[in-house]
């Protein structure tokens, strides 16, 4: 095992890479309780969306480990499914057996851009300076969700954002497990973002404001509702309201999980000149759990940005992500406990864990303006847009731009010309 995922080549050990998985699960796991909630409101099943996340989660994160040897999974994303029901269900009026099957067109299409290598090109022709900004917007991007679950900054009407009730009890609860993490990492104890998140729960329960489980097993619901009804809606996916949907699907996904693994293996130190290894691997893995997912009977999955849990911890090959799909298959028999995984035990990590990603910022070239101005609205955007792929967006149209006032046409590659078109008809016809 130690030979097969390269412990010695990568610092690691059995327990580093198993308190890696446990942090990064306990991370993502409230997407098996939000994802079956916001599907079902499109007319889905939730019991069967919960088996469907867990087992796409399962699939989608053992691929990534043993076939990339990377410490991430992969689950259902949370700005996909809310699209996938609010906008093309409810929105457009379109019946969730048809967009479930333009979410498993979108996959077997990834898939086979992936096999054709055409996701790894993109990947590699995108400039340093803007993957140390993906990455670091990602740490903005995810800092900003932990403090928006932690109640610590709320919506206003008039400034968008301000500052929270502080004394609430749940927020409270957030900032005490904040401190306590934060103690705990600046005194070097190693695992300090798992340790916080069990501290975080242990007080919660004596307090009251976290429920102990009444029992600790339940039952597998059945995925008959919607197990493989893609297939026999294929005929209705042909018209040009819904293949603007697959279009969607897949650009938003496409950049999105782009995003996600330059931000993660960068945060892992996998990246070495400007090059990610094994990222064909990784990208088939998405792109085959999409499809997978589909036929179960969840929206399209991807690269979790709460992977960088784990890899502040320690996480660093694949076994990492074997202890993660191994924890997503017994939530399927222990359902109930996850009710103690609340927003407020997750928060304070992700807040932390986006301040380690946003030390990317040190790595772009901050004296040329051509490179500071696309880096930072690549950054920025991130958070205020709650998208990756919208910072992606502003980066790679406004990068090939500064440099053609240059006149430095030769130091863009043309895929980057290509991108930058087609971000625009993004922002003209999609966002």
């Amino acid at each position: 095992m130690k030979n097969f995922f390269k412990f010695t080549e990568h610092n690691t050990s059995f327990k580093q890479e198993s308190l890696a998985g446990l942090t990064t699960f306990l991370s993502v796991a409230y997407i098996l309780v939000v994802n079956p909630l916001i599907l079902s409101q499109a007319g889905m099943d939730r019991g069967a969306v919960f088996t469907a996340t867990a087992l796409t989660a399962i699939i989608g994160t053992l691929l990534i480990g043993l076939l990339a040897n990377y410490p991430i999974a992969i689950a259902p994303s949370m700005g996909l499914n809310s699209f996938f029901t609010f906008s093309v269900c409810i929105g457009m009026g379109i019946k969730w057996e048809v967009a479930l099957t333009g979410v498993f067109i979108a996959g077997i299409i990834f898939m086979l851009l992936s096999l054709m290598k055409i996701r790894e090109k993109i990947i590699t022709v995108i400039p340093p300076d803007l993957k140390h900004a993906i990455a670091a917007g990602i740490g903005f991007f995810i800092t900003f969700i932990g403090l928006k679950n932690a109640g610590i900054i709320i919506s206003n009407p008039d400034t968008f954002v301000t500052i929270g009730n502080l004394t609430s009890p749940a927020t409270g609860l957030a900032i005490i497990g904040l401190i306590i993490t934060v103690i705990m990492l600046v005194r070097g104890i190693n695992g300090g973002i798992f340790y916080g998140m069990v501290i975080t729960t242990i007080i919660g329960m004596i307090v009251g404001l976290i429920k102990v489980p009444s029992k600790l097993i339940g039952s597998i619901p059945s995925m008959e509702p919607t197990f493989g009804v893609v297939f026999s809606h294929l005929n209705e996916i042909f018209t040009p309201e819904i293949l603007a949907v697959i279009f969607t699907f897949l650009f938003v996904a496409f950049f999105d999980t782009a995003g996600a693994l330059i931000g993660l293996t960068s945060q892992a130190g996998m990246m070495k000149d400007n090059k990610i290894p094994n990222i064909g691997r990784a990208l088939l893995a998405d792109s085959s759990a999409g499809a997978v997912g589909a036929i179960l009977g969840t929206s399209t999955p991807a690269t979790s940005v709460e992977s960088s849990a784990g890899i502040a911890v320690g996480g660093r090959t694949g076994f990492t992500s074997v202890i993660i799909a191994a924890c997503f298959a017994i939530a399927l028999f222990f359902s109930p406990i996850l009710a103690v995984i609340t927003l407020e035990v997750t928060a304070p990590a992700l807040i932390i864990v986006g301040a380690l990603m946003a030390m990317e910022i040190s790595k772009i070239n901050w004296n040329k303006l051509e490179i500071v101005i696309p880096s930072f609205l690549t950054i920025i955007m991130m958070p205020l847009t709650s998208s990756v792929a919208t910072g992606i967006a502003f980066g790679f149209v406004l990068y090939p731009l500064c440099l053609i006032v240059q006149k430095r046409f030769k130091e863009i590659h043309p895929i980057m010309y290509v991108l930058g078109l087609l971000f625009i008809l993004y922002f003209v016809f999609v966002a």
